[in-house]
């Protein structure tokens, strides 16, 4: 039973990250930071869309945009990290948690995996700047995007010491100190 239970959890927080990065997508789509004439946006975009629609069909019935953003990914990516978080610690404690409390671990697991996205989102980048610099590629056009609201702040701060730019060095710190000030049980960690 308890091997069964580890795969439906998999496959849910699995079934979470997508929701993520479909809300993520959408949202920098929505404001124009990405085009959807970029194959590879266009590609992921789909893939995207063929595997959240089944779960927003219903909530977008209920759900009402707010400014033009499409707000049923959010609800399903809250309802989603209530039932793993809630799966997780009946599975370790063997009790149901108060309701106070999976609300406020949920909503601490969101923001912990977003950073975590972020994180090594920002360590690809880096990586890829190495790598290939001055390259064009659709991928790193969409990293660009992603982590470039990101970095800009830090850059007006910290402006590249000779040619090298040392903005997502602080940024990657500064996210692991907030991964560090988040207080999360190890088995919700």
């Amino acid at each position: 039973m308890r091997a069964v239970l580890d795969i439906i959890l998999i496959l849910l927080q699995l079934y979470w990250w997508v929701l993520l990065i479909m809300i993520i997508m959408s949202w920098l789509i929505s404001f124009n930071v990405i085009n959807t004439r970029n194959q590879f946006v266009a590609t992921v975009w789909q893939v995207l869309n063929q595997l959240t629609d089944p779960v927003l069909k219903p909530i977008r019935r209920f759900m009402p945009n707010f400014s033009g953003l499409d707000l049923s990914p959010l609800a399903a990516l809250v309802l989603l990290q209530l039932v793993i978080t809630w799966l997780l610690f009946l599975m370790v404690a063997g009790a149901a948690m108060p309701p106070g409390t999976l609300v406020w671990y949920a909503l601490l697991r969101i923001i912990v995996g977003t950073i975590r996205l972020y994180f090594f989102a920002i360590l690809v980048h880096v990586v890829l700047s190495w790598v290939s610099p001055g390259h064009w590629n659709p991928l790193i056009s969409v990293l660009n995007s992603l982590v470039a609201p990101v970095l800009r702040p830090v850059r007006r701060v910290i402006p590249p010491i000779g040619g090298l730019d040392l903005s997502p060095l602080f940024v990657l710190i500064g996210l692991q100190a907030l991964l560090i000030m988040i207080r999360l049980p190890g088995h919700l960690a």
